[in-house]
């Protein structure tokens, strides 16, 4: 996806504040300095001169502790930034900055601590920097989302000190932004290969020129034997006086619709992703793809209820706008509601169109409702079902067993792998186009799928 940087988060800056009731502290200077001075005691226990020694240390201490507290700047002195690189991609590393600027002459240790949630990081990052007066200082680090969706990011944390070491103060900088986990990018943009392939397809069907098939309109001509009634023109006919037809071709630019589980099986997690993550990347890559073809994209994810719909349509604005829907997707726990997305598709796509279920079989011994209502479109749309598997199901079933408890569990995955099959196999014998991928291997199949169709002309 080009431009798909535009979409980081904008860059979030504030000023800092005390934080806490005392909101500051001992430096770890003082306290080292502290510790040293127990050593006075040792020599106190024979020779009590040395205990005024004591004394004298922690006063000068105290002293220089005061002094470094007075001369240690305001919070509001400080101003801390965060400023993302590039948006947040689901399992992609992407790199934040966080700038603190010192508006003192004096410089100063800062620690900071960024508050992020869980979805984005799985300890706290933080570092320690030096700011001189005057300047301002740059760390980074590097974030790898766990989860689509949004989350808030938190506030900043701030201790700093002087050069000396001794008083710390305690801030915190209002940082709080919410934030969009999106899709995997990294993905997307790897398929060059098959954008270029879509191309090649692209100018052969040019140079084809197929008539007589498909709903487009293409030129007019006159009457020939055999030529169907509803292909008749009348108003040209009327205008030459003989008898006038339409040429047809096939359609240049169809209706792309992706159609997603969000169901409780698409919650199933393999190599720390999600069955409904793998098809969220595979219906990204499908439409960029699908638009560069030149072909009308469009969404309907669901689960009890439709979770997002949009339109078939293409260009730079439609694209974000899917991807802002993909992003928000979320499984949930009941199981989908197979009928009423079917019944929502059909009512919103009315001409022939191609469609792409993104689905899982559930493992019952009668036909899953998931086939029925994909089965309803048959006769008004090119349906590609896809069927996400199961490595373990598989891996599984391929195994020689060694044991009778191996053999009673491999038994059973070939019975659910066959059952598997058996169903996939009704709907291919009703005219869909099935298959079965594996969850790393999703986008992969899917674009295959969706170019064997447009080589072949499926409609």
């Amino acid at each position: 996806m080009s431009g798909w940087h535009t979409l980081a988060p904008p860059e979030v800056k504030a000023g800092a504040v005390r934080y806490g009731r005392i909101g500051e502290g001992l430096g770890r200077r003082l306290v080292m300095l502290l510790v040293a001075g127990l050593a006075w005691t040792i020599p106190a226990l024979w020779v009590p001169t040395y205990r005024w020694a004591i004394l004298v240390w922690d006063a000068l201490l105290l002293v220089a502790y005061v002094v470094d507290r007075i001369t240690l700047p305001a919070p509001k002195m400080i101003e801390v930034a965060r400023r993302w690189k590039s948006a947040p991609s689901l399992g992609v590393p992407g790199e934040a900055e966080v700038t603190v600027t010192n508006r003192t002459r004096r410089s100063l240790q800062v620690n900071w601590s960024d508050h992020l949630p869980e979805e984005l990081v799985a300890e706290m990052p933080g570092a320690e920097i030096t700011v001189r007066g005057g300047a301002e200082q740059t760390s980074k680090y590097t974030v790898t989302p766990r989860e689509r969706g949004d989350c808030n990011a938190g506030q900043m944390y701030l201790r700093y000190r002087s050069v000396f070491g001794l008083a710390e103060r305690w801030a915190v900088a209002d940082l709080r932004q919410k934030l969009r986990v999106y899709p995997n990018f990294e993905q997307a943009k790897g398929k060059s290969l098959y954008l270029a392939r879509s191309r090649k397809i692209e100018l052969q069907m040019r140079m084809m020129r197929l008539r007589g098939q498909g709903s487009e309109f293409e030129s007019l001509r006159d009457y020939r034997e055999n030529d169907e009634p509803r292909a008749i023109c009348w108003t040209a006919t009327a205008r030459r006086g003989k008898i006038v037809t339409k040429n047809y071709q096939v359609e240049r630019s169809q209706a792309v619709w992706a159609v997603i589980d969000c169901g409780r099986l698409m919650n199933t997690r393999t190599e720390g992703y999600s069955k409904l993550d793998r098809a969220v990347d595979a219906a990204l890559c499908l439409a960029q793809l699908a638009m560069y073809s030149g072909d009308r994209f469009g969404l309907l994810a669901y689960g009890r209820d439709v979770k997002q719909r949009v339109l078939p349509g293409r260009g730079p604005a439609h694209l974000r706008q899917i991807v802002e829907s993909l992003a928000v997707l979320r499984g949930e726990w009941p199981e989908a509601d197979h009928v009423r997305a079917a019944s929502a598709l059909l009512s919103m796509q009315t001409q022939r169109g191609m469609v792409f279920w993104i689905t899982d079989l559930a493992e019952t011994a009668m036909t899953p409702e998931v086939v029925e209502s994909a089965g309803q479109l048959l006769s008004r749309h090119v349906l590609a079902f896809v069927a996400v598997g199961q490595p373990e199901l598989k891996r599984k079933a391929a195994e020689i067993p060694e044991t009778t408890e191996q053999m009673y569990e491999s038994a059973a995955a070939q019975e659910l792998v066959n059952r598997r099959e058996l169903l996939l196999g009704q709907l291919r014998q009703r005219g869909a186009l099935t298959l079965e991928s594996m969850p790393r291997e999703l986008s992969t199949e899917v674009l295959n799928q969706y170019l064997h169709i447009k080589e072949r002309n499926i409609t």
